[in-house]
């Protein structure tokens, strides 16, 4: 993961017209109990995403990242502002609108244990959204064995069950699926937060891959700030429902300028124990001077 932006990643692209672009979102939850105000996970965020660019988003739990994700995709609720798919409003789309943009904006969720079904085999699994388009059973099949080659997974896995494969190979299942229709866009919900470190990697180096082969774009939301600068050409950093900085994938991750940026940055580990501790040293600085802050 240590593997400098620049020789992972082309470079940014050079259209001015986004491909996603979010104004001022803000989205909000009913409060649970009775007369209780309602819950702000975004408040006034906004975000864009050129074609064939890859947009960081980093924050940690709780940050509102992953509900950034899922209003883009129609699943969160859009209290305020709106969100923009290549000139047009999505803000408010109904099912079947939002049914006909699959083909356009795909999602990779964090879990590629849970997110393929286990009765289904790999070859059922990547035809699903294809037939589900209109596409004839035998193109679907020739289909089916270009995706597991973009994938790097043999011909022969068509026929198994995602259990006989490991955590990596059902992600790249779960990426084949994502780009069965050929979208524009995926969003990429923590996608390599449940592998292991090397396959981590792996994972990563196949989305840029791809990236670089086809021109799709990505959400990329993360809570490693390794991971987002691996394959990032641009980050944005949430906190507490707002973005608090953004800017060039190298720069947000080696000279944060924000509080709480730096505060992930001095969190994450380096294998250096003497770097390691002046990293904590510095951490515990910066709370105790915002901690002194906020009491004045």
């Amino acid at each position: 993961m240590s593997t400098p932006l620049d020789t992972r990643v082309q470079a940014a692209p050079s259209q001015d017209t986004p491909l996603l672009d979010v104004k001022d979102l803000v989205v909000e939850y009913p409060g649970k109990g009775f007369r209780a105000q309602p819950f702000r996970a975004l408040k006034g965020v906004s975000l864009d995403i050129l074609p064939g660019e890859t947009m960081g988003l980093v924050g940690e739990s709780g940050s509102g990242k992953t509900t950034l994700g899922r209003a883009a995709l129609g699943l969160a609720p859009v209290t305020e502002g709106s969100i923009m798919y290549d000139g047009r409003d999505i803000s408010h789309l109904k099912r079947q609108q939002r049914r006909a943009l699959s083909s356009e904006i795909q999602v990779v969720f964090q879990d590629p244990y849970s997110s393929l079904n286990p009765s289904m085999t790999i070859e059922q699994i990547l035809t699903e959204p294809l037939t589900a388009a209109g596409v004839s059973s035998s193109a679907a099949k020739g289909r089916v064995r270009d995706l597991l080659d973009q994938v790097g997974l043999p011909a022969d896995a068509r026929g198994r069950l995602p259990r006989e494969f490991s955590g990596g190979q059902r992600q790249r299942v779960a990426i084949a699926r994502a780009l069965a229709l050929e979208p524009r866009l995926i969003v990429c919900d923590e996608p390599v937060s449940a592998l292991d470190l090397s396959t981590q990697a792996r994972v990563l180096d196949l989305f840029i891959d791809i990236q670089n082969r086809t021109g799709v774009a990505y959400l990329f939301v993360t809570h490693d700030l390794a991971v987002v600068r691996h394959i990032s050409h641009r980050v944005a950093v949430m906190y507490r429902g707002e973005i608090v900085e953004t800017g060039d994938g190298d720069r947000v991750t080696s000279e944060p300028r924000h509080p709480y940026t730096q505060r992930l940055f001095m969190a994450a580990p380096v294998p250096d124990p003497d770097k390691q501790e002046q990293r904590r040293t510095a951490r515990r600085a910066l709370l105790d001077a915002e901690a002194s802050a906020s009491v004045a």
